[in-house]
């Protein structure tokens, strides 16, 4: 079968190889690839900023965005020939700490976590591959090619439980408007969350044409090419882009009893002027909280998928900006200034 690797570390690494069927195994799902996600954390990889490979291996099997179809299916497994199906990413640690010990390995706190074309565990970027019964969602099957956006509704669907959880600090806690920063598919989600749960909607991004403020309006929200207000005071601030002007605006930002989630991951070394102090004040007298989320448990997998299935199809699939057939597959991890969300169709013929 085919299979698209790299080796950690290298850049430019990443090739279409031929690799062995999966081994056989009776408790785990033989599954078929029908689609691919490419996001920033494969494009790094890919250029060798960081990935490790399974132990005792060189190369790792890209791709932590998945979506498959169940090829065969052990008895009592919960699952039979032909859903669709999406593996999730990261596995608990052998210890376990924890947090792992209970479920939550999006929260694990020693680091002995692996994660599926990412950490020690090939990914799903292969035509066929075993998953674990256990670690295995099912997508509505009227989704069809949208399911594979269910890896990253996974990260909006945590951000918000824990945003409820920190808003439950008082009963007076009401949120009425949510600004979302960034409109790529981690932004246009939590902008989708925030509607499902009745919000009224803001989203900050650099472009002022393509698809993006038209997905945002065609939700009921606003768009905000660049610049937002000076006396704008959201009560929920999801940060998605990890750009640090945007985080120094962001957190000084926030309006009274708000919350300011951060799922933008920044790259270090770049200082900048920064009114801590002020920062700090405002924090304490308008009792804020900051917090930062990666990854998704279970739990989140679920409530990511019952997002996707309640959501606009069509508004959804105008998230899907590129469709990259397995045979041009180096397209799929080029930037191209329109893209959204790219994905790598193993299956041609999918709904």
């Amino acid at each position: 079968m085919k299979a698209i690797t790299v080796l950690p570390g290298t850049p430019a690494s990443v090739q279409l190889d031929d690799r062995p069927e999966p081994q056989a195994a009776a408790n785990m799902l033989l599954v078929q690839a029908v689609a691919l996600g490419v996001c920033g954390t494969d494009r790094e990889i890919i250029s060798g900023a960081y990935g490790w490979a399974p132990p005792g291996k060189d190369r790792l099997i890209l791709g932590h965005e998945s979506l498959g179809r169940v090829l065969e299916a052990p008895a009592g497994s919960g699952f039979s020939q032909g859903d669709l199906v999406v593996g999730i990413v990261r596995r608990p640690d052998p210890v376990p700490c924890p947090s792992c010990a209970v479920g939550e390995w999006d929260m694990c706190r020693n680091g002995q976590y692996t994660e599926h074309g990412i950490k020690s565990i090939d990914g799903f970027g292969a035509e066929r591959y075993r998953l674990e019964p256990d670690y295995t969602v099912k997508v509505d099957p009227a989704l069809g090619m949208l399911g594979v956006l269910l890896e990253p509704a996974t990260i909006l669907a945590k951000a918000w439980d824990h945003i409820d959880r920190i808003g439950g600090r008082t009963r007076s806690w009401s949120p009425r408007t949510v600004l979302v920063t960034g409109a790529g598919p981690v932004g246009l989600l939590a902008a989708l969350m925030g509607r499902q749960r009745g919000l009224e909607i803001h989203v900050l991004d650099l472009a002022d044409t393509g698809p993006k403020p038209d997905l945002v309006r065609d939700l009921g929200g606003t768009y905000h090419a660049r610049t937002l207000a000076d006396d704008f005071a959201p009560d929920v601030i999801i940060e998605c882009t990890g750009a640090l002007p945007v985080l120094v605006d962001v957190m000084k930002r926030v309006g009274s009893d708000g919350i300011v989630c951060l799922t933008g991951v920044s790259s270090s070394g770049h200082p900048l002027p920064f009114d801590f102090g002020n920062f700090n004040r405002h924090a304490v007298l308008n009792n804020t909280v900051t917090f930062g989320s990666v990854n998704a448990n279970r739990a989140h997998y679920e409530a990511g998928a019952a997002a996707l299935a309640k959501a606009d199809r069509q508004w959804l699939s105008r998230m899907i900006t590129r469709r990259v057939p397995l045979s041009h597959w180096h397209e799929a991890f080029e930037r191209r200034p329109e893209d959204i969300k790219v994905i790598l169709q193993f299956e041609s013929d999918a709904a």
